[in-house]
């Protein structure tokens, strides 16, 4: 419906006229007058209520309203907004001098250099877990080890740059420094309302059916920044098998943790049909080191210029869906686009090869690297 609104100047006019008309004598309304104070006192009264009729009209469709009452009208449908996610990353714990066993604890805090956001080391992940003393043990003869941590608190703001995380929360005997030699990834901000609203159109649409599209929301509906592929009438070999299907799923680590996989699970089987049989897996991990030669204008700056194509790669890598392909011809524009100093892309491989990286339908690429000679 679309409302007959009025301006504060209008509901004046329309005041004074209709004062006028119903006295037979000329009236004084000229600024200043108590009559003139009267009408505009009265206009502004009017026009507050005519905002909060806006008001409660935004918040009574879920088009139009935000925030808090966008999530009371989707709890009317048992929809709730997807929380932030935090990001993950690899960070390497290093010593100067070799010679002591150490241990690092699951959990173990870790900082940027400006104490502003905190990673924590996760458990039982590689060979050097220890699960009897609850922590990762770098060997006497080891310098460094690289193990994974997660933000502490969720959200964009984790996604910090490569060497950001230099600081130790507190001593480890027999460890002298941390880094994380590449950015840190998949921290996101809890769903936005525009977001909400797209999949709430997604689950309309989704109801009492067991389409591929169902699958799909249900996988997008246990976290945010997943991406995932469905192959139907396979088993998880591969193999042709009717009535079964694989659903890959990936977090943009290319290595999710159980209990997302879990979670996907049990999410496919609320939609999956009766008398079929899904699988939820992760993905094939194809490393992908990038390496280029760069032409600059004159007096640019390299570091600047290499460090905008590094970061325009990765983004490009991360947003690639399962099954994407990476091509040389994409990381080259790539390359063009990220800063205007780059005057040519030349020598473009991948993994060594000047040709393009597939995954397969059931891979994902992960950039190892970028490189420049």
């Amino acid at each position: 419906m679309q409302l007959p609104l009025q301006t504060f100047t209008s509901l004046v006019e329309r005041m004074a006229a209709s004062v006028q008309g119903a006295s037979r004598a000329l009236l004084d309304l000229s600024v200043g007058s108590v009559l003139r104070a009267l009408l505009e006192a009265s206009a502004s009264a009017a026009l507050w209520m005519q905002w909060l009729i806006l008001q409660v009209l935004a918040m009574t469709r879920a088009a139009t309203s935000t925030g808090a009452d966008l999530d009371s009208w989707m709890a009317d449908f048992s929809l709730t907004r997807l929380p932030a996610a935090p990001a993950a990353a690899v960070v390497t714990f290093s010593r100067v001098t070799p010679g002591m066993a150490a241990l690092i604890p699951a959990g173990t805090l870790v900082r940027t250099a400006d104490g502003t956001q905190s990673f924590a080391v996760q458990g039982a992940s590689g060979s050097a877990w220890n699960a009897a003393s609850g922590g990762y043990v770098v060997p006497a003869v080891g310098a460094s080890i690289d193990l994974p941590v997660l933000a502490v608190t969720p959200g964009a703001a984790g996604n910090v740059q490569a060497g950001a995380i230099s600081l130790l929360a507190a001593a480890i005997p027999g460890i002298d420094a941390v880094s994380n030699a590449a950015a840190a990834s998949g921290g996101m901000d809890a769903e936005g309302d525009a977001a909400l609203r797209a999949r709430f159109l997604a689950y309309i649409n989704s109801r009492s059916r067991a389409t591929p599209g169902a699958v799909g929301y249900a996988v997008a509906s246990v976290r945010q920044g997943l991406r995932y592929a469905i192959a139907e009438n396979q088993d998880p070999t591969g193999a042709a098998l009717p009535g079964s299907f694989v659903v890959t799923v990936d977090d943009g680590t290319g290595t999710p943790g159980s209990d997302l996989l879990a979670a996907a699970q049990a999410a496919v089987e609320a939609v999956r049909p009766v008398g079929s049989v899904a699988s939820v897996l992760p993905p094939v991990v194809v490393p992908v080191g990038v390496s280029m030669l760069l032409t600059l204008a004159g007096g640019a700056d390299a570091g600047a210029a290499q460090a905008a194509v590094t970061q325009a790669v990765q983004g490009f890598v991360a947003g690639l869906p399962v099954g994407g392909v990476l091509s040389v011809s994409r990381v080259a524009s790539l390359a063009y686009a990220a800063s205007p100093a780059v005057q040519n892309v030349g020598n473009v491989l991948l993994n060594g090869a000047a040709a393009d990286v597939s995954p397969g339908p059931r891979g994902v690429v992960i950039l190892s690297g970028v490189a420049f000679g």
